[in-house]
């Protein structure tokens, strides 16, 4: 706390610098325009170079600030590109300067002179800022080495975005980084928003609502990247050249787009892999109360659906079809198709348990079949949801 209030001492102290040295100097002193408007008053011409210091002040302070939070390599590819820009508007300007007055006015070749000078000044920062990330600071023998900024940037898919679980995910704060949306996305999500297709528009609009929501999050680095690759046409190639280029992580639940990714050794971080990693832990043996939704498909069995959209398969269950019951968890089978639950009514349970503490040795073998029988069963439950 007591370093903010340091750094905006000195700042109060520079912008009051700046402004008693504008009205010292009163650089605006010798301005014909202003003669011609205030007149011949001095003491108004000094207080408007005041606040002249002090608006240079300010700007100063912005720009500051910015170039702060701005990498080394930023920093350093800005100062190159400025000097190099610089550089080349001086020898343009020489030029322009031993041209003879009659083919280029005294006031024309001034004009092109600063002109020039601001142009390729912006232009080399711009361009050496936006490039400094591709400096290798290693080759100057650790000197310049940054170890303080480490990037982290995460690439979003079109189909997560669409999908709006990021918005969640990132809004509960373990989502660090920067995120990154690449042009060519945004390109797409406005297109499948313009389609004639009315489910594809929705899904295009929730997509661009969802964006909306993850820039109006304070907390979070968006940043949209021009970046494009022309000779690429597919939008999933264009983002794991990306990922190549900047060793970003891509974030979607694209299944293909994750496969392809990791074959190129670029990192991915897959949504529905994050949802089912969360899913709650049932074991056998647990108590859980479902409403049983629907008929299954073998003889007496029952279907309920959990919130997180898990099947349980419950035996005996056919006659409580729409209502609420108590079961016991005899397994739980992860497939291909998501994860499976199976189970019998509490009550049967309580049964069965009693009966084979009085006839355990007498039943073992029919104990034995009806759990082949059971496993049978569920095996053909899963062949068939795996098939659908």
């Amino acid at each position: 706390m007591s370093m903010k209030v340091d750094v905006l001492i000195i700042r109060i102290g520079f912008i009051a610098l700046l402004a008693l040295g504008g009205y010292l100097l009163n650089p605006l002193a010798r301005s014909s325009h202003l003669g011609a408007i205030l007149g011949d008053s001095a003491g108004m011409k000094q207080v408007l170079s005041a606040v002249f210091g002090a608006l240079v002040a300010v700007a100063i302070i912005v720009i500051e600030i910015r170039a702060r939070k701005a990498s080394l390599k930023t920093l350093i590819g800005a100062a190159v590109g400025s000097i190099m820009g610089i550089v080349g508007a001086f020898l343009i300007g020489v030029l322009i300067s031993i041209q003879k007055e009659a083919a280029v006015s005294a006031e024309m070749q001034t004009f092109l002179t600063i002109s020039l000078a601001f142009f390729m000044g912006y232009v080399g920062l711009m361009v050496g800022a936006a490039k400094g990330d591709f400096l290798d600071l290693s080759a100057l023998g650790g000197i310049f080495s940054d170890k303080a900024v480490k990037r982290d940037y995460k690439i979003l898919d079109t189909s997560v975005i669409i999908d709006g679980r990021i918005a969640d995910v990132a809004e509960t704060g373990f989502l660090s980084g920067s995120l990154i949306i690449p042009n060519f996305i945004l390109a797409e999500l406005q297109q499948v928003a313009d389609s004639a297709d009315s489910s594809k528009r929705q899904r295009g609009r929730r997509g661009l609502d969802m964006l909306q929501r993850l820039r109006n999050n304070s907390k979070l680095d968006i940043q949209i990247v021009e970046t494009d690759f022309p000779a690429v046409k597919e939008v999933d190639l264009k983002l794991i050249e990306l990922g190549l280029q900047i060793d970003a992580v891509i974030i979607t639940n694209d299944f293909n787009l994750n496969k392809v990714s990791q074959l190129r050794g670029v990192a991915v971080l897959n949504i529905n892999e994050l949802a089912n990693a969360l899913k709650p832990v049932v074991l056998p043996g647990e108590a859980m109360r479902v409403y049983i939704l629907k008929e299954g498909k073998e003889y007496n069995q029952g279907v309920a659906y959990l919130d997180d959209g898990t099947m349980v398969v419950v035996d005996n269950a056919r006659k409580l079809i729409g209502k609420t019951a108590d079961i016991a968890v005899t397994s739980v089978l992860q497939t291909t198709a998501g994860k499976m639950i199976f189970g019998r009514l509490w009550e049967e349970k309580h049964s069965e348990d009693s009966s084979n503490s009085q006839t355990a040795i007498h039943d073992s073998r029919s104990l034995g079949f009806r759990r082949a029988t059971r496993e049978l069963r569920q095996t053909t439950i899963i062949e068939e949801v795996e098939h659908s």
